[in-house]
């Protein structure tokens, strides 16, 4: 919320105007999102929190990698545009823009639908013991990690993408930064997956609850941490000669 009051107060300036003001509110509302879905995980399993808790998370993050993936073809459609200005180069940006966006997460989100609809996640209890634990029961295991899996697969092509638009001389790196991003949830994701495996009841959910924070904590600050810096601590960088500068010293190498 803080950085979303920060780009709004400041939206006018380079920086925000530089990296698509539209998508990095999408994308920064998508992020609440995925850090709202970590309470779905906290408190006494019920049908509703087990029927929203995965699916809230799985749609939070296919709409803020979606919106990553837009924000890296910006990246590459500004710089390679022959003229940025033109009516025809807009409308082109802005439709493959939503199209992306739409697109990738229209998938989760009917994966979502046909999975409450087939097998819905429920509560259930098992006796360890002399201890019962009351729990969420993931319905069908396949769409669990068909989600899991897609999420991986959109937050790869985002990464391959990225990666190979690292060195453009776009403004304060910004695909630099989303390569960072990707790294940082990919890393948590693979890491959860074993971890998820081997753990029951409370320390199961803990460890989801975990990957949530920390993927979500990893896409904020590494794409957004660098640019609220510059805008609340270096407000000489944030001019529109530095940013022409960096665009026009690029092209000429």
């Amino acid at each position: 919320m803080f950085v979303l009051y920060t780009f709004r107060k400041y939206q006018n300036t380079p920086v925000v105007k530089a990296n698509n003001r539209v998508l990095s509110y999408v994308l920064l509302i998508a992020i609440m999102f995925c850090f709202l879905s970590s309470f779905a995980f906290i408190g006494h399993p019920s049908v509703g929190t087990c029927m929203l808790r995965q699916n809230s998370f799985g749609i939070s993050f296919a709409i803020s990698i979606s919106t990553v993936l837009a924000k890296t073809i910006t990246v590459i459609i500004a710089f390679n545009a022959r003229d940025p200005t033109s009516r025809s180069s807009r409308w082109l940006g802005t439709r493959i823009l939503s199209g992306v966006v739409l697109l990738c997460s229209f998938v989760p989100v009917l994966i979502c639908t046909v999975w409450l609809l087939l097998d819905p996640p429920f509560p259930e209890k098992i006796q360890i013991r002399d201890t019962t634990i009351i729990q969420c029961d993931e319905g069908s295991v396949l769409f669990f990690y068909l989600m899991l899996g897609y999420l991986g697969l959109l937050a790869s092509v985002s990464f391959v993408v990225a990666f190979h638009a690292r060195n453009l001389p776009q403004s304060f790196n910004e695909a630099k930064f989303i390569t960072f991003s990707m790294l940082v949830f990919l890393d948590v994701w693979i890491s959860f997956i074993p971890a998820y495996l081997s753990t029951q009841g409370k320390y199961m959910v803990a460890v989801e609850i975990f990957a949530i924070l920390s993927s979500a904590a990893g896409v904020l600050g590494c794409i957004f941490i660098p640019k609220c810096y510059i805008i609340l601590w270096r407000p000489d960088l944030n001019t529109k000669q530095n940013l022409m500068q960096k665009i026009i010293y690029g092209k000429s190498n």
